[in-house]
């Protein structure tokens, strides 16, 4: 079995207009995400190799193309988009756990937060 090591992207803020309600779309909101990824090792480490890695720059600029994208009724579903888009961004990805955090849910109620998580595995 190959070895994998993990890079984190923790509390990546971006503002958005997701969500099922009008109110959501014309006022937009934060949006919090953190990706875990499990990258299969290969020659990287070794080599100190940044090209034969997960250039985390550039994962965080494809998960904010994806947020702040087109609207979503569900963060279910963007965060599955994260997931899959970073996979095949970069082939050394064997796992993405993708998080999402929405502080302003139209809930009747006071919470910090709500929150979904997708695992994709490729």
């Amino acid at each position: 079995m190959t070895a994998t090591y993990t890079i984190t992207l923790k509390n990546c803020a971006f503002f958005a207009r997701h969500g099922v309600h009008d109110e959501e779309e014309f006022l937009g909101q934060r949006f919090f995400v953190d990706a875990e990824l499990d990258v299969e090792q290969g020659q990287a480490l070794v080599d100190d190799s940044i090209d034969d890695t997960v250039h985390y720059g550039i994962a965080f600029t494809e998960i904010e193309k994806i947020i702040t994208g087109r609207r979503r009724y569900l963060i279910e579903a963007l965060a599955l988009e994260v997931a899959t888009t970073l996979c095949s961004r970069f082939p050394q990805i064997r796992r993405a756990k993708i998080s999402i955090r929405k502080p302003n849910a139209p809930v009747p109620g006071v919470l910090d937060y709500v929150e979904v998580t997708v695992e994709h595995y490729a």
